[in-house]
């Protein structure tokens, strides 16, 4: 295999792994939230109010971004948006419960790992095996892809906290 095609496969190879990854979470929250109020429950617990509201929209993010990267289709955006989601969960639910992801409850580890990860493809562009190639959407790779995927990721995760976010207090005894 040429050099080019190397890479081509190997950023399709991610893009589809990952956007495949994260739009199976998204089926699986979507059913959970057809079923009942549980998620939306536990999403209020999390400090993220009305929990219905934010049942649905990570719902549909999880779908929308993992269709986005499976089809590579606005790249650096999707990958910011995959890292955001997985910043939001590390702060709202992992953070307490130390790095690994072993831990019972789980830890850090991984979502934070993805995170990077997907920044780091995100600013790497789509490569040739892509809608984005296709259509002749061009991201620069040390310019405006790094940047789309940067502030998708933390700049919507801090904008997205700061709007929603109210932690329960712990309550002393």
């Amino acid at each position: 295999m040429q050099s080019q095609n190397v890479t081509d496969f190997a950023l399709a190879l991610a893009r589809v792994w990952l956007g495949g990854m994260i739009f199976a979470h998204g089926w699986r929250h979507l059913q959970a939230v057809r079923s009942g109020p549980g998620i939306a429950q536990w999403f209020e617990s999390l400090g993220l109010k009305p929990g219905a509201f934010h049942a649905w929209n990570v719902t549909l993010t999880e779908l929308g971004v993992g269709a986005l990267l499976v089809v590579g289709l606005l790249t650096p955006l999707a990958y910011g948006g995959l890292a955001a989601l997985l910043l939001v969960a590390a702060v709202t639910s992992h953070r307490k419960n130390g790095f690994f992801i072993n831990n019972n409850p789980p830890g850090w580890e991984y979502v934070v790992t993805v995170a990077v990860v997907g920044i780091a493809l995100g600013a790497l562009g789509p490569g040739r095996w892509s809608l984005d190639h296709a259509i002749g959407f061009a991201f620069p790779f040390q310019n405006t892809a790094l940047w789309l995927a940067l502030i998708a990721g933390i700049g919507g995760t801090a904008a997205f906290l700061a709007a929603f976010w109210r932690p329960p207090r712990a309550e002393t005894t």
